[in-house]
């Protein structure tokens, strides 16, 4: 999310939606703060399908409809998946999609060091006393 920028208020996780009796649970809510919208996302381990991007607009439509205030902006869906077919995501969203976007992602875990120096910073601008390294 420190990718994304600021402005991101945690809605929530895993947050049940009901339609008619039947229950959906995004992974991830948020309301961004400064562009006034919420901002639904969804965590695919293996590569997006249809149905994933199905899902998704059924959560945008949801949040549109029945959860975003009048003077709210238009729900923002993001997909991050470790794989995706172009042609799908422009075949099912459509050329003049705005709302909903699907991006691949690579997992990435920092170095001992990185770790380390990170810790550093956030105890120098705590000023407290900062632990050995090994």
């Amino acid at each position: 999310m420190l990718e994304l920028g600021s402005g991101f208020a945690f809605v929530g996780r895993q947050v049940r939606l009901t339609l008619d009796g039947d229950h959906f649970y995004p992974d991830m809510v948020f309301y961004h703060v400064k562009l006034k919208c919420y901002v639904v996302i969804d965590l695919k381990l293996g590569k997006l399908n249809h149905a994933d991007l199905g899902q998704m607009q059924l959560y945008v439509n949801y949040y549109d409809h029945d959860i975003a205030n009048a003077d709210d902006n238009p729900t923002i869906g993001l997909i991050l998946c470790s794989e995706k077919n172009d042609a799908v995501v422009r075949y099912v969203l459509g050329d003049h999609n705005q709302q909903i976007f699907a991006s691949r992602y690579q997992l990435h875990l920092p170095t001992e060091e990185q770790l380390q120096q990170e810790l550093r910073r956030e105890l120098d601008k705590l000023a407290l006393p900062k632990p050995p390294l090994k």
